[in-house]
């Protein structure tokens, strides 16, 4: 699954560095700490490794009418 923005790109590779214990877990916060409690390393690689081009900063949450 690539990332949908910058934001969600970088906090899949903060969460993929603590999976391989290059961080401590006790550094994460917010979604990359979620991500690295639901997510597997391969999902986690595939998420931080998606090109950067053309991706915005943030997405906005699309609100249900």
């Amino acid at each position: 699954m690539p990332a949908k923005s910058g934001a969600q790109q970088k906090a899949a590779g903060a969460a993929l560095s603590a999976k391989r214990g290059d961080t401590p877990v006790s550094e994460l916060k917010g979604a990359s700490k979620s991500m690295y409690k639901s997510m597997s390393e391969k999902e986690l690689d595939d998420m931080a490794s998606t090109k950067r081009k053309g991706k915005p900063e943030h997405v906005s949450k699309s609100k249900k009418s």
